[in-house]
């Protein structure tokens, strides 16, 4: 028994003095808190969340616990695994992006956590900034698109909304064309881009006045959005 005691080191106490414990988890909430930061300025799409927000911070400093809680005894690391996976988590990540920030959080922590400053510091500074030049140079984007306008057209009309449409945008993609219920109307689905100096509101009001088209909607898709 002793000897099992001496190789899972299970009397050893913790490696950390009290001001470094303090310490690790003030720089976990710094890097945790730039994290959550930079996710906002970042984020694209409909999906947003404070609690994700949240969720970035306290995930980087309970980390930075953990591993100072595990320390080098492995007793610890099993009885931590133990507890641990009596938690199910059941929130499902709606944006793959949003992955990669929580394990940038696991990773600052972990680093927090070991003391490591100058990593945990220097690569939440580096991936930061990454993300900052990925954001702002719209990285991936395969297209520019500004808004999505919907209406409704009575079918067997003339083309007068496409008419307005050039007038107004310097390029337009149909998405989406779907019948109404009576058989006599589309809905119809564009991906627009406007001219450069046309007030997007002028697109609306002159669609609407238009005849034949009606329950005109525009929504801005200048970032990620289902259609």
């Amino acid at each position: 028994m002793n000897n099992l005691n001496s190789l899972l080191n299970i009397n050893e106490v913790f490696i950390y003095s009290y001001p470094e414990m303090l310490f690790n988890m003030i720089i976990a909430f710094i890097v945790g808190m730039v994290i959550s930061w930079i996710y906002k300025i970042t984020h694209r799409g409909l999906s947003y969340s404070q609690s994700f927000v949240l969720t970035i911070v306290f995930v980087t400093l309970i980390t930075s616990m953990v591993i100072m809680v595990i320390g080098n005894n492995l007793a610890r690391a099993f009885a931590l695994v133990g507890a641990l996976s009596i938690i199910r988590f059941r929130t499902v990540v709606k944006d793959t992006k949003d992955t990669a920030f929580v394990f940038l959080g696991l990773a600052a922590g972990l680093a927090a956590g070991t003391s490591n400053y100058f990593l945990a510091i220097s690569g939440t500074a580096i991936i930061s900034v990454i993300a900052i030049i990925l954001h702002y140079t719209d990285y991936g984007s395969l297209y520019k698109s500004e808004f999505i306008i919907r209406y409704i057209s009575k079918t067997g009309k003339d083309d007068l909304h496409s008419k307005i449409i050039q007038e107004y945008t310097k390029s337009s993609s149909l998405l989406h064309v779907e019948p109404t219920g009576d058989g006599k109307a589309v809905r119809i689905s564009l991906d627009i881009e406007m001219k450069p100096g046309v007030s997007h509101q002028e697109l609306v009001v002159n669609l609407n006045k238009a005849e034949n088209i009606s329950d005109v909607l525009l929504i801005a898709s200048k970032s990620d959005v289902d259609y």
